[in-house]
């Protein structure tokens, strides 16, 4: 058998075994879930800013963001948000709470190999790229806005 026979053998092999998925309520469960993401963080928000009317607005959305982190990471810990996951899809990595995520669940998986090879190796494994994708861009958008504002 030629290689191209085999790879058309192979793809259709892996379209047969693949599950369907439904494209709609796929959909509409990420839509909910992730809209019920941000209403929880947009409560937590009104309710510190009910009991400490003091503080400003940049402060609330700091403990705001350290809450929801926490939460995300502690449902991560007890093996919660997989399951938010798995029903939900991309509805599940809003920004904050997806993010808090991709750092706690490899730190976990690999935690029986010691802290420094495992939790704080890991940890950045999936987190790690998108820091660096994130810094190296805002970089050259910075470069570029310097050059610009040059001429």
């Amino acid at each position: 058998m030629d290689k191209e026979k085999l790879n058309k053998a192979y793809c259709t092999y892996v379209e047969n075994r693949l599950p369907k998925t439904k494209f709609f309520p796929s959909l509409l469960w990420a839509f909910l879930v992730g809209g019920l993401i941000c209403t929880i963080g947009q409560g937590i928000f009104d309710a510190l800013k009910a009991l400490f009317p003091a503080f400003e607005d940049k402060d609330i959305q700091t403990y705001t963001l350290i809450i929801l982190i926490f939460l995300a990471s502690f449902l991560t810990g007890i093996g919660v948000y997989d399951k938010i996951g798995a029903f939900a899809g991309a509805g599940s990595i809003v920004p904050i709470t997806g993010f808090s995520n991709s750092i706690a669940s490899p730190a976990l998986e690999f935690k029986r190999e010691g802290w420094i090879f495992g939790v704080c190796v890991k940890m950045f494994s999936i987190a790690g790229p998108v820091i660096v994708t994130g810094v190296v861009s805002s970089m050259l958008v910075g470069l570029i806005y310097l050059i610009v504002d040059l001429f």
